[in-house]
């Protein structure tokens, strides 16, 4: 095993989570700034849940988008070091892998494999960030809530 692949590696890991950070960072404070606002406002459930929905909705399309642009990201790098020979190829292989899921055939050329294993890895992290942003936006509006009734 060559350890070229654990450079590429381990750096598409630590860049598509500094990505991924700063997207969630920024869903933070964007939500913050509405859970002020409706404190603030002293709005009834009836407003609050339609809110919290929307948000909860387009938090989790930011997400994906997200999950998107990084498995982009591991496409290109698996074009430019030759590993696959096909955009289509490469973006299949990458969010198949980045999923867990490993069920679309494709595979690498052989001295890259251990890519794609590292890319698997990169994805648990990543869907478990995304994950423990959800929760945890959930449950500060749950508080609120509570709270209200």
């Amino acid at each position: 095993m060559e350890p070229v692949n654990w450079t590429w590696g381990l750096s598409l890991i630590a860049l598509t989570i500094a990505i991924h950070a700063t997207g969630v960072v920024m869903l933070a404070v964007v939500s913050e700034r509405i859970r002020a606002r409706i404190v603030n406002r002293h709005l009834g459930l009836r407003y609050v849940v339609p809110i919290v929905i929307g948000l909860v909705a387009s938090t989790g399309l930011v997400l994906a988008v997200l999950h998107g642009i990084e498995a982009a990201i591991w496409a290109a790098a698996y074009l430019w070091l030759g590993a696959l020979d096909s955009p289509l190829d490469a973006i299949l292989y990458s969010v198949d892998s980045m999923s867990t899921r490993g069920a679309s055939g494709l595979t690498l050329e052989g001295h890259w494999r251990m890519m794609g294993a590292l890319e698997a890895v990169d994805g648990m992290l990543l869907f478990g960030i995304s994950t423990g942003y959800i929760f945890a936006l959930m449950q500060a509006y749950w508080s609120m809530f509570s709270r209200r009734h």
